[in-house]
């Protein structure tokens, strides 16, 4: 199914009956991501994934956008289909869109899996890549090669950026970029909804380090750290996640039966 949502066309899947959850996948994913969560949770739960715009079969937004538009979309979609206190799911981005929206908005419970939202640490390998494209920039201002500028530069960045980044369009890349750069803890204390934390053990992208933060500045929190998991932590221990979320939900799912 498609929605318009201020000129941007987003694809979504809807299915189930009871208490409103929404899933949100990672950057570069899509809502087949999350298929198997989706599936389990449409017995108890009216269960809505989305394809985040630039991702799936959603439009790309007009221009490059920050997590608060990705949340302000969020917001507006389900004002248009009248979603009330969703219970949400974000997997790595798509934490960080639930980190935002949660802090200020009501909703039912949050569960986060290896979300993002904590800025890194970085190394100096990451400064080194800086600053190199950033001297290749003033060098590309000389006269004899200004003509060619956008074509190293494209070069440039194909040798330098990470796979997530060359694998999406210039709108996406400078969105990317919008988006990883900001740090969410401010808007941690302000989740008041029951918040699960999931993480794989063996996450390098989100380490279950910022998953302690997070446990530490919600303040109804929880931590549950799955065994040589990775980023992907709901798929590499599937099983072991949906029994977890499924604990967690018990009393959301009850209440569709009564």
């Amino acid at each position: 199914m498609n929605i318009d949502i201020d000129g941007v066309n987003v694809h979504y899947r809807v299915s189930g009956e009871g208490v409103p959850v929404v899933l949100l996948h990672g950057w570069g994913a899509n809502i087949q991501a999350f298929a198997p969560v989706h599936q389990f949770l449409e017995k108890h739960f009216k269960v809505w994934s989305i394809d985040f715009p630039g991702f799936g079969e959603s439009q790309e937004p007009p221009e490059p956008w920050t997590v608060g538009d990705y949340t302000n979309m969020l917001e507006k979609f389900l004002t248009h289909l009248n979603i009330e206190k969703p219970i949400l799911i974000g997997h790595s981005f798509g934490g960080r869109v639930s980190i935002k929206y949660a802090s200020r908005k009501p909703v039912r419970k949050v569960i986060l899996v290896d979300s993002a939202g904590i800025k890194p640490k970085r190394k100096p390998k990451y400064y080194v890549k800086v600053y190199t494209y950033k001297t290749f920039k003033k060098l590309l201002k000389l006269p004899v090669i200004r003509n060619y500028e956008q074509e190293i530069l494209t070069k440039v960045k194909g040798k330098l950026g990470s796979a997530d980044y060359k694998n999406v369009s210039g709108v996406m890349q400078q969105t990317m970029v919008k988006v990883v750069n900001e740090d969410l803890r401010h808007h941690l204390p302000h989740i008041k909804a029951p918040t699960l934390l999931v993480w794989g053990e063996k996450d390098e992208a989100t380490p279950v380090e910022d998953g302690k933060i997070m446990e530490e500045m919600i303040p109804d929190a929880g931590l549950v750290v799955l065994d040589n998991a990775g980023h992907y932590s709901y798929l590499d221990k599937r099983n072991e996640f949906l029994v977890i979320i499924d604990s967690f939900l018990q009393k959301d799912k009850e209440e569709q039966k009564s």
